[in-house]
């Protein structure tokens, strides 16, 4: 879609820039990373690319990055080849990184003074992130599978300096890689890598927990159009579109628990915010609420609202959605 600038009344067309990826791209989207995909730099062109070996082969990490919400490795790679599978190189990657996970864990510990051993991270959330200024038909129809731990990111660059970066949405569908594709690669990294659904988190039968979701949901995407969904072992997220969690689900077998990122003494609503911010849990959020009646829909939502503003306030300010 092309971008203008207003002048006058009048729309200003933005002529595009061309991109060098390493010279510019990469660079910029590293000392970005957090406000881009928010996502902690571990290494790349920015102070030393990351690689290991394997199979007398070495594997260059573009950029090597961690999501602290999961807890796990995210890869980014920078296409220029629009010949190159997205598919075949994706797996590749994360087949080099379970097969070496200790020099992964050594890396991060070196760069970033963490402490980290295996166990502490969650191996099965590991995915990579392709950025190109355009894929191919049939690099973005590859990703067209429900259980994919690939996304592709377009980015431009405008003559005016500014920089945008929209995520390449597969299409909605129910098959899985797996029940397509018999590479030995794919198949082994399957085995460790999971894509969560809602399926995975809501049981058959929860009939009231599902109708709580819908009508959480609905109403939540005309509050914050902007919010991208997505699935984990244990809670569904609700993003924002810098990559932040807002507000998490824990669905119960008849209602919600929806975590919240503001402190509990901050809430001013009618129902019952909790502390959790001392306590074990499997979200990231530092309060909480329950609810099960569509009737605290309304002021769930508007709860949610309120963590996403304290969420974004050194984006934002204190301003409100």
């Amino acid at each position: 879609m092309p971008i203008y600038q207003i002048k006058a009344d009048k729309f200003e067309y933005i002529d595009e820039k061309k991109i060098d990826l390493e010279k510019d791209i990469q660079l910029l989207t590293e000392k970005n990373l957090e406000s881009v995909f928010n996502l902690k730099f571990v290494s790349g062109a920015s102070n030393r690319e990351f690689s290991v070996r394997i199979d007398e082969q070495d594997f260059y990490v573009d950029t090597l990055a961690f999501d602290e919400d999961q807890k796990s490795f995210v890869i980014i790679e920078y296409k220029k080849v629009k010949s190159i599978s997205v598919i075949d190189q994706g797996f590749a990657y994360l087949s080099a990184m379970l097969r070496n996970k200790a020099e992964f864990i050594l890396e991060i510990n070196e760069r970033l003074g963490k402490n980290f051993h295996k166990d502490d991270v969650k191996w099965e959330q590991s995915r990579v992130i392709f950025v190109s200024p355009e894929f191919t038909n049939y690099q973005t129809n590859a990703v067209n599978f429900k259980d994919l731990p690939i996304s592709l990111y377009t980015v431009k660059l405008f003559q005016n300096n500014s920089i945008s970066y929209e995520q390449v949405k597969p299409n909605k569908t129910s098959e899985s890689i797996n029940s397509l594709v018999k590479d030995k690669v794919i198949q082994q990294v399957s085995k460790e890598v999971k894509v969560y659904e809602r399926d995975d988190l809501v049981k058959s039968g929860w009939t009231q927990t599902n109708e709580l979701i819908n009508m959480y949901e609905s109403e939540l995407m005309v509050a914050i159009p902007e919010t991208r969904v997505k699935f984990t072992k244990f809670y569904i997220a609700y993003m924002s579109k810098h990559g932040r969690n807002y507000a998490e689900i824990v669905p119960q077998q008849r209602g919600l628990k929806i975590y919240f990122r503001f402190p509990y003494r901050t809430a001013k609503s009618s129902l019952e915010v909790k502390d959790c911010s001392k306590v074990g849990r499997f979200a990231n959020g530092i309060s909480y609420t329950q609810i099960f009646d569509q009737k605290e829909i309304q002021e769930a939502v508007k709860l949610s609202q309120d963590s996403y503003n304290f969420l974004h306030k050194d984006i934002h300010g204190t301003n409100k959605l």
